[in-house]
Formats: structure tokens, sequence, C-alpha cells
């Protein structure tokens, strides 16, 4: 579409000199916004220019295609929002150089005159070019959450399920929350007290990318040097030398070791030593170490020594917790009491439901010793966080949403005004579509998809119910509870033995809600950066339904082109198809759904004691808030965040040992040493620099698929046969067999 001009020629910006001074009662109450957001808007600028639907819907399609083809890789890097705004900019202006300016009509629009090149390529487009890869790339989940589905029934149930079912099943998810998240923008968005910190990061970048770079090495340069060398290296950890992924060299020392292997491996152990040299391994499950702050790195990697190299082996070795010598140390699978892998398929009966007598014959379900106190330390995080907001964060909260009602308006709010809002209809329209077709998809397509039609409204309920307190707790604190484990849990206990039921029930009522706020965070951006609220929602809308279809299509072609995907006991040693998410997304679908919490974590489980974590999740922090008013002089104790320590390791499984040691010593390095002692470097280089080592490592991956992997031509030698730790996952219990493990 091309550009519509009806203001002055392009360039021509007010002059501020022009302008009265700013009512000190319009400049925002916050801080940080003070000093990030420009109290000035443009409104001449173009929006809606032919570089803006070229390079977004170019930028949602391939970040949609790279992210799910990436996802079920073994280190599934996440390329997201922050890659395209930087790589964007230099094609935008070269195109701003190269397209002709020539004026057209359009047969039925009039007299208005349009070109594909209005003149310089500015902000505005920008922003709405990211908001268009933000889409791609699901919000920063990768891909749809809803294609985890489609993967655990195809891969793993080896069951089947329609195109049409899962698209529907994908678009629905995506947008439902889309629906009421319009409706509650008055109230998050709009109020200068609900600030959301996470978008001051994207304010701060777009800035610093549009100020006159008159350096000697542009950022563009260096973006180009720095993803040639990135897409050329790749190829050595990603064919010629896999084994650069996983340095594991205490299993090398050690090779007839099983206890020094349970420490040494980063992938199936504790990762004591591990390195990598491939930059997927490193920005994968976490994302990018160099935009994460240093404070942050540092709280993160606190909870991840205390957990990994603390409560794991002492759990393990020295208390033996759960008969866990019986098992391995590290591993997402599901066990028999004898140590064997749990033959899930067995207990599936015709109706995809659970077989009791099958499950009986079996007998429970084990969990390694690790599986077993993440879920424990994932039930204390939601606990925590609870109470850690509404101790720490209560009052504040409240009085920023009561001054949300009656304060005035500030400096960008009245600034918006200008343009015209979204017709509340819209959004009623798109709620109540999405209802109506996710309830044929509930009855009519009820066989594929297993939930009841009252399943869908109860989530449907639970989702809208806690977006608004979950968007004000995430637009004041920067923190999401999530509502994953509480959903599976809930409807494994009203409805167990159906598994596809747990997780289509899970993705409606978590994923609807984590959908809206962070449809309400971009909306938020769009508000400091004076993005007219119609474009951002149909940008968001469109985007999310492209990035949907297309990462469904490229799950369908790996899922049926891919000989034993997913089945990691089955594929080479050097396979990169593991799909390690989607391990952790079945499991979770067997524990809660197919065999149903009550046979795991109840009265008929091993693992009821991991429900005291919620208790003690929830009076954690409100001991450290009582610690911090008795002692009010002791600086430190307010700054023991329990939900960010406990939650440390929320990323494993999937994410292994390897994967956190590289990126704390990486995010070390660039926001402690280089951010202290190369600042300006630091300023102009850090954020293109991670963009570029991303697009570097996916395009080299998906050269290496078509050219190397498609008709499987591996290399076979030492470097390529794995990480070298076969007997990190034997267990060390007396009189426990497995195949290719040493016998006590």
């Amino acid at each position: 579409m091309a550009s519509q001009e009806l203001q002055p020629a392009p360039g021509k910006k007010p002059d501020p000199e022009n302008h009265p001074a700013i009512d000190p009662d319009d400049i925002s109450p916050i801080e940080q916004v003070r000093l990030t957001v420009t109290n000035t808007d443009d409104p001449t600028l173009p929006v809606w220019t032919f570089r803006m639907w070229f390079l977004g819907l170019f930028s949602c399609a391939l970040l949609s295609f790279l992210n799910q083809f990436f996802a079920y890789r073994t280190e599934p890097l996440v390329i997201t929002q922050i890659t395209v705004q930087v790589a964007t900019l230099p094609i935008g202006h070269f195109m701003a150089r190269t397209l002709p300016t020539t004026r057209f009509k359009i047969p039925g629009f009039g007299k208005r005159l349009f070109s594909v090149n209005p003149g310089p390529f500015n902000i505005k487009e920008h922003v709405l070019i990211t908001i268009f890869a933000n889409a791609g790339s699901a919000f920063g989940y990768g891909s749809a959450y809803a294609v985890g589905i489609v993967n655990i029934i195809k891969a793993f149930y080896r069951r089947n399920i329609s195109f049409l079912a899962s698209w529907l099943l994908i678009i629905t998810t995506q947008v439902l929350g889309y629906g009421w998240a319009g409706l509650l923008r008055k109230y998050v968005v709009e109020p200068a007290h609900m600030w959301w910190p996470s978008t001051l990061v994207q304010v701060s970048l777009f800035r610093a990318l549009h100020e006159r770079d008159e350096q000697r090495m542009t950022r563009a340069k260096f973006f180009l040097i720095a993803l040639i060398c990135s897409f050329s290296w790749y190829a050595f950890p990603g064919y010629l030398f896999s084994t650069l992924t996983n340095i594991s060299w205490v299993c090398w020392v050690f090779s007839k070791s099983v206890t020094a292997q349970q420490i040494g491996s980063g992938m199936r152990g504790l990762g004591l030593g591990s390195i990598t040299l491939d930059w997927s391994a490193v920005a994968s499950f976490l994302f990018s170490p160099l935009i994460c702050p240093f404070f942050a790195i540092m709280n993160i990697f606190a909870g991840y020594a205390l957990i990994i190299y603390i409560a794991i082996p002492v759990a393990y070795w020295g208390l033996d917790l759960y008969g866990a010598s019986k098992f391995p140390i590290f591993s997402s699978h599901l066990f028999t009491a004898k140590g064997q892998i749990y033959n899930i398929t067995a207990i599936v009966n015709d109706k995809f439901e659970l077989d009791i007598p099958s499950y009986q014959e079996q007998g429970r379900i084990h969990l390694s010793m690790f599986f077993a106190l993440t879920y424990g330390f994932g039930f204390a995080t939601i606990a925590s966080t609870l109470t850690h907001v509404a101790f720490f964060y209560g009052r504040e909260i409240y009085q920023r949403y009561s001054a949300s009602y009656t304060g005035k308006e500030d400096i960008h709010t009245k600034l918006m005004r200008r343009y015209k809002d979204i017709p509340s209809w819209w959004f009623y329209l798109m709620l109540a579509l999405t209802l109506a077709v996710s309830l044929v998809l509930c009855t009519v397509l009820k066989d594929q998809v297993q939930m009841p039609w009252w399943g869908l409204l109860f989530a449907s309920a639970m989702a809208f119910t806690f977006t608004l307190p979950i968007s004000i707790i995430t637009a004041t604190t920067n923190q999401t509870p999530g509502l994953n484990i509480i959903t599976e849990y809930v409807m494994g206990i009203i409805l167990p033995g159906r598994p596809i039921a747990n997780v289509c029930f899970k993705t409606y009522g978590y994923m609807s809600m984590a959908q809206a706020v962070s449809f309400l965070n971009d909306f938020k951006l769009g508000h400091y950066m004076k993005i007219p609220p119609r474009s951002m929602f149909l940008v968001q809308f469109i985007g999310t339904v492209l990035a949907g279809t297309i990462n469904l299509a490229v799950a369908w072609w790996l899922l049926t082109s891919i000989e034993n995907i997913c089945q990691d006991e089955l594929l080479p040693p050097d396979s990169p198809w593991t799909c390690p998410g989607d391990r952790v997304f079945f499991d979770a679908s067997v524990i809660w759904g197919l065999v149903g919490p009550k046979r795991i974590f109840g009265s008929d489980g091993n693992y009821a004691a991991m429900n005291w974590f919620f208790f003690g999740g929830a009076i954690g922090p409100i001991i450290v808030w009582l610690l911090h008013k008795a002692f009010p002089k002791q600086s430190w104790i307010p700054l023991i965040n329990l939900p960010v320590l406990l939650g440390a390791t929320g990323m494993m499984p999937p994410a292994t040992p390897l994967n956190y040691n590289a990126w704390v010593l990486v995010g070390t390095i660039f926001n402690f040493f280089v951010f202290r002692y190369r600042k300006q470097w630091w300023q102009r280089y850090n954020y293109v620099l991670s963009a570029a080592l991303d697009a570097g490592v996916a395009f080299m991956a998906v050269l290496l698929y078509f050219s190397v992997g498609v008709e499987n031509k591996g290399l076979s030698w030492w470097g390529t046969n794995g990480e070298h730790c076969d007997l990190a996952t034997c267990p060390t219990a007396k009189g426990i067999a497995v195949d290719g493990c040493p016998l006590k």
C-alpha cells in the first residue's frame, strides 16, 4: 500500500520555538519516562507507507519462519524484534534513497495522491515494522504457543489432527485475548502511572538508532561485518564440528565415571566446567544476554546456582529423595520405578484417554530429581510472586491505579488525542467472532481437541479475570506472573485422563491472558512513540494471523519431512531435531492431563510433598518484608527478590546448565565489564552486535538445512558425535539395569 500524502512536504517539522512551554502538570509523574520519552510529536510523519508494509510483512514472515524452524532444534534460538529493529534501519534508508518519488492516483480514492516513497524513512514507520516483527516472534515466545499441541499430537502421541483444526486452534488462542485487552487500554495504557518499564528499552533504542550517525564505523557497517562473521562461524558448530556447541571437557577426562559425567555434562548433567562456542547455545531459551541488565543476570545466576549446585546435589547424592539415584540426575523424561523410560503410548487407549489397566500394569510415573524439584520451585515461584508483589508493591500499585482515575492526563496521552481512537465495537466484534469460532472448534471438531465447550468458557473467564491485575503488575513492576501451571493443575483435577483437553485449556487460559498483556505492552510502546492507535491495532492483528499461519505451515512441513523428529532416542547423536521444548510440553500433558495431578502430586502419587512449595513460596516474601520493616537501615534486605531467585531455573527444562553458564558468562562480560570500561562502545554497538549474531546464526542454519540437511548429508567423526557424555544419563543406584550403563 502506498502512502497517502495529505500533509506538508516530508521533513518539514513543527518549530519547537513556536510551541508554548509544557504545563508542569502535563509532565509524566514517572522519572524514568521523563528521562527516556520525548514530549513532542510530529503528526505529519507518514506511517502507512509502502516501506512499512513491505518491510513489516517481510520481517513478520521471516521471523515466524525462522523461529518455528529453530523451535525443533536442540538449541532453539529465538530471534526477537531487536534483530529486525536494527537490521531494517539501513534497509529503510536505502529504500528512501532509491524508490521513485512519483505521485499517482488510485481509482476510487478521488483526487488523493499516493507515492511509494513519501520522503525520508522515519521513526514511526520503524516502530510499526518492529511491531510486525514482534508478532512474528510471538511477542518473544518464538512461535505460537498452540503449535506445541500440534507437535505433541503428531510427534509424541503419534496421532492425527487436521490442518484446519490446528489452524483454528492457533489463531483463536493467539487473538482471543486481544478482544478484552483493547477494552482495558484506558485503564492500563493511557494512565501515566501505568508506565510499562520494558517499553522504555525499546524507546531508548529507537532514539539511539535515529540519531545522526557520523562515526567512521557506522552501526550499519558494524552490523554487516558482525553478521558475516556470525554467519561464517556457525558453519563449524552447526555442521562441521558440532561438539563445539557443548564442550564438556570433564567427560573427556573421566570417560568411565558416571558421577563425573553427571557433574560435568552441560546437556545432561550439572554442567560444571562446560563451555560453548555456539551463539545459538548462548542465546537459546534465555534470549540474548547482551540485552539483559547485569543486575538481572546476577539475580538469575544466584537462583540458578542455589538450585543446580546446592539443592539438586544434596537431594540426589546426599538424601536420595524419592529414590533419585534410580534415575538420571538431569532429565525431563518420565520413568518407571525400575529406572526405565515410561512407555506413554501404551497407557493411551483408542479414545485418546488414559487406559487405567495399562497404567496400573506399568505403575506410577517417576520423575528425575531435577524435574521434580523444577515443579516444586515452579509452585513456589507462582506463590512468591503474588505475595512479593502484594507486600512490596501493593501500596504503589493501588496508589498508581487510583491515580490513573484521579490524576490528570500527561503530555503523552494529550498528544495521542490528535489521532482517531479505535472504536470499541472493533474489539467487541473480534471477541465475539473468536469465541464463536472457538466454540465451533470445541463442538464440531471436539474429537480432535477433546475440550468441552464449558472448558473453553471457563478458560476464557480465568484469562479475562486475571488480565487486568496482571497487566497492572506488569505495568508497574515489570513482573508478569504466568497462569500455565495453575490452568493445567485446575483442568487436571476437573477432567483427568484427557491430555489434549488439558493442554487446550491451558493454552486458552494462559496464552489468552499472556497475549492480552503483550498486546497492551505494544500499545504502550505506540503510546510513547505517538503511533496512531488504528495503525497499531491493524499491524498487531495482521501480524499475529500471518505469523500463526506460517508457524503452522513450517511445523507441518518439518513434522512430515524429518524422520523421527523429536524422538531423541531414535535420532543420530548429532541430530539437532530433538525438540526439547516440545518434550517438556508433552511431559506436562502426561503429568497434568493424561495421568492427572492426583496420581502425581496427590494422594495417589509419589510427589504430594511438592505442594508444600506453594506454602513456602507464599510466606518467603512475607518474611523478607518483615525483616525489611524490622531492620530498615539494612539496604540489602529489600534486594532479596524471591520470585526471581526461585524462578531462575524456570526455563529448565528444556534449557540446560550449558545454556545458563554461557548466558551468565557472556552477559557479565558485556553488561558489566564492557559497559563499565567501554561505555561508549557499548552504547553504540551492544544491541547491534546482539542482532547481528542472531541473524548470522539464523541464516546459516537455514542454509545448512537446505544444502545438506534435507538429504541427510552429515559428517561422521569425533567432532560430530555429540557431547561425549554418554554416562551422564545413567542411574547410580545398585541393581538398576539401563542399556549402555554400567551395572552396580
